[in-house]
Order: C-alpha cells, then structure tokens, then sequence
C-alpha cells in the first residue's frame, strides 16, 4: 500500500494524530527549553563547558521528551474515551486525560516539571479572571480575549503583593528559579562597596 494512502486514509486518522502530536511536542519542547537553558548556563552556569553542554542537553531532553510524551498520552486518552462512549466526546474527557497525563508524565518532582507545571498553574489562574468580552460561539476556539483591563490590575497587584511577602516571610516555599532571581534583584543590590561593584558586577 502506499505510505501517503495510508497516513491520509480516515481510518487510521487516531493513530496518525497520537504519532504527529508526540513529533510535534518533542520538537516544540526542544524549541522553548533549548535557548533558555541554553541563555540560563551562559549567564549562571557554573564549570567548564562540557559539563554546561551536558546540563542543557540533558533540560532540553527532558521537556522535550515529556512533552512528546504528554501530547500522545492525552490525545490517546481522548480517543480511547470517545470511542468507549460511542465516538461522542464528553465535556469531562479532556480533564480526565489532562489529569492522567499529568500525573503520569509531569506528578514526578523534576526542576524541569516543576517549571512546566508552575507555568501552567499560572495560566489556569490567570484564566480565572474576566475577559473584557465572551465570544458568542464558546464552543468553537477562537482567539484568546484579553482579561479585562481593571481587573487584571488587581490580579498584578495581588499576585507581587503576595509574592513579595512570601519572599520577605516564607522564603522557603518559593519555586527555587524564583527564589534565586528574588535574591539576585533584591538582596545582592544591597551589597556595594565601589563603583565597580555597584555598576559593573555584582560580586
């Protein structure tokens, strides 16, 4: 049979999307870890520059590879619940996939996983507030509306309002990527003792 034939034909069009939204998670996770490891070990790395290229090799494979396996899992899941309730999809089907797969791909505490999921978390919350106008069909995707601007206000001051009294009070229960950006910006620009410390460097 010819391969064209076959990847275009409907049915094997599951298949086809779990293999094409692994390749797809892979190489868009390589796409986002990769520059910021990449910039992370220039700016804060520390040793030679073997073990740096091995540091980023190894944050790089680990989202991408956790990407490509979260994608195919989730669309798997979809698919297994479609058919099992007579090829209609469930409003519930997507969380249900979307909390296996995390669990399964991301319910493991890595610096990587924790990044993602904290990202993630973030956008769920954000989400949280108003948009400044519905769409009139919720149910086709469209594009994404802005929050509305006065609350959003809010939302920014809430959220630096809590995080700097956590930085200040419970230091210890910030993400530590976090917690090293919080000290570099607001603990090291206490320490100065000459032009060159308090313009040029740090140390």
């Amino acid at each position: 049979m010819d391969l064209n034939a076959l990847i275009t034909n409907p049915a094997y069009h599951d298949l086809f999307s779990v293999i094409k939204g692994a390749r797809n998670g892979f190489v868009y996770g390589v796409k986002i870890r990769f520059p910021h490891a990449l910039i992370m070990s220039l700016l804060f790395g520390r040793g030679d520059w073997k073990s740096r290229i091995r540091v980023i090799y190894r944050l790089t494979k680990q989202h991408a590879v956790n990407l490509a396996k979260f994608v195919s899992l989730y669309k798997a899941l979809c698919i297994l619940q479609r058919r099992a309730n007579g090829g209609k999809e469930r409003s519930s089907d997507t969380f249900i996939a979307g909390l296996i797969g995390g669990y399964l791909v991301f319910g493991s505490r890595t610096a990587v996983n924790e990044q993602i999921v904290l990202y993630v978390c973030s956008r769920v919350v954000a989400a949280l507030i108003p948009r400044s106008s519905v769409p009139a069909d919720k149910k086709q995707p469209g594009r994404p509306i802005p929050p509305d601007s006065s609350l959003f206000s809010l939302f920014a001051a809430v959220s630096w309002g809590a995080v700097m009294w956590m930085y200040k009070h419970r230091a210890e229960t910030i993400q530590p990527g976090m917690f090293n950006s919080m000290v570099y910006l607001y603990n090291d620009s206490e320490k100065f003792k000459d032009l060159r410390t308090l313009l040029w460097s740090n140390a």
